[in-house]
């Protein structure tokens, strides 16, 4: 099949009424399923009926406006805020304001450590541990998980760069199966509170979702507390740096729960995000040989067949723009939900106090006025001949605005490596591929793991 010819799963468009109740009626909080096929065509409409409001903006310069809002108007939603306090608290990812701004100033500095030539090495021992696992599971023809293969993957590099230590692989299963049990149960994703529940209504969380939160909390305090008993000058990584930040106008630190908090932040989003891009692009390619071939030999010109070093690894062009297809397919993030403090009017649209202005990549990146063929992989959009032809304010998979996602770099960095060191070595034969279907919740999954075997590449056939 020549290369843009094909179109990967995607839930089916129904009308808005016709969504809703195949939404209510399978239960699982598939918030994909509940989107109306204009959806993908409107620039700004009432997303279903809801008692609050929920308004979906698809028009990029309405969407930037709201993005880039920083006179707290359009804060991120008191949903999604009550789902991810249990997790990561007041964190940095679900504050906005003064205490945002407060607790970026703090942690900027840690940034600096994500210089991505120093966690390149990182990425590679982490990448060759992988392989290994993957060559044991060749030679038995073990069924493997290739969603928690990525989730492994990804936790030991964010581990690495964050805490000087490889991830033990049951730690790594601990949190893959409880951040699973967390986003299936969160209570923003109960469609019923999307309905009928006036805006800021306390959301009650299930108490196995409290409890997995409480168990990633347990792991995560344990991995700061090396760090603590270590004392000052010990580690030089991202979390010593967060730990040695101080308020600019109090110089106190973050205390221990805090450093949970922030900590956890470059943690879950860090590995979870790209975890569920990968697990999508290296199911894409094992259904795509042509494209395979091309990422393949695209490596092998590069490495000749030997390791990747940094440099090579950012001339990568087409398998970077694989990633890109792929976040724009598949965005981690499938919704930026954001609340109106007040009653105004966004572009000519007015919202109402307390609206839930909804941004959705998933919606944007498929639309059909600012994508050709919206619904299929085609890496080569984003290639150098036709990057151009791309809105740039129509691509957001890792945010826009003051909030634009910081680890944007490290994860292509991270994910390009870990895509031509896999491909270089392993095919992923999927099973029951038919059956593979995107879900969201708080981030794009499959709605089932995909299960895959796993053969080593000949490169000579």
């Amino acid at each position: 099949m020549p290369a843009g010819d094909f179109r990967p799963p995607r839930p089916s468009r129904l009308p808005a009424i016709l969504s809703l109740m195949r939404t209510v009626w399978h239960g699982d909080g598939d918030l994909l399923s509940l989107l109306p096929g204009e959806a993908f065509s409107m620039k700004a409409g009432e997303l279903g009926f809801s008692r609050r409001s929920i308004k979906l903006f698809n028009d990029p310069d309405l969407v930037r406006q709201i993005l880039h809002e920083t006179d707290g108007l359009y804060p991120k939603s008191d949903l999604m805020v009550g789902a991810l306090e249990p997790l990561i608290g007041d964190s940095i990812f679900v504050s906005d304001g003064p205490k945002w701004r407060r607790q970026r100033a703090m942690i900027d500095p840690a940034f600096s450590k994500m210089r991505l030539n120093l966690a390149f090495g990182a990425m590679q021992a982490a990448a060759a541990d992988c392989c290994e696992r993957l060559g044991a599971a060749a030679e038995t023809g073990a069924t493997l998980s290739l969603d928690q293969i990525m989730s492994e993957l990804t936790a030991d590099i964010i581990c690495r760069t964050v805490f000087s230590i490889s991830l033990d692989s049951q730690i790594s299963r601990d949190v893959f199966e409880d951040f699973s049990i967390f986003e299936r149960g969160v209570a923003q994703v109960k469609i019923w509170r999307l309905i009928v529940d006036p805006a800021w209504t306390r959301a009650q969380q299930d108490p196995d979702v409290l409890a997995a939160c409480t168990r990633i909390r347990k792991h995560l305090g344990a991995l700061i507390d090396t760090h603590l008993e270590a004392g000052d000058g010990a580690f030089d990584d991202i979390a010593s740096a967060v730990i040695a930040a101080r308020d600019n106008d109090t110089g106190q630190p973050f205390d221990r729960e805090e450093l949970i908090d922030q900590l956890g932040v470059f943690f879950l989003a860090g590995h979870e995000t790209t975890a569920s891009a990968l697990t999508w692009a290296f199911y894409l390619l094992a259904i795509q040989p042509d494209i395979l071939a091309r990422l393949r030999g695209e490596v092998s010109a590069v490495s000749g067949g030997g390791a990747l070093s940094f440099e090579a690894v950012r001339t990568l062009l087409f398998t970077r723009s694989v990633f890109r297809e792929t976040l724009r397919l598949y965005p981690p993030i499938t919704f930026m939900p954001r609340v109106a403090m007040r009653a105004g009017r966004i572009g000519p649209y007015a919202v109402r106090k307390g609206a839930l202005l909804m941004i959705s990549p998933w919606t944007l990146q498929r639309h059909r006025q600012y994508w050709p063929r919206p619904d299929h992989f085609d890496p080569d959009r984003f290639m150098p001949g036709r990057e151009a032809e791309i809105n740039p304010h129509a691509y957001i998979p890792f945010g826009s605005g003051p909030h634009t996602c910081v680890g944007a770099g490290f994860a292509t960095l991270e994910a390009v490596l870990i895509l031509a060191t896999l491909a270089q070595q392993f095919d992923f034969d999927v099973l029951a591929r038919d059956k593979v279907r995107p879900s969201a919740r708080l981030t794009t999954r499959p709605a089932e793991q995909i299960r895959v075997r796993v053969r080593r590449h000949n490169a000579a056939a």
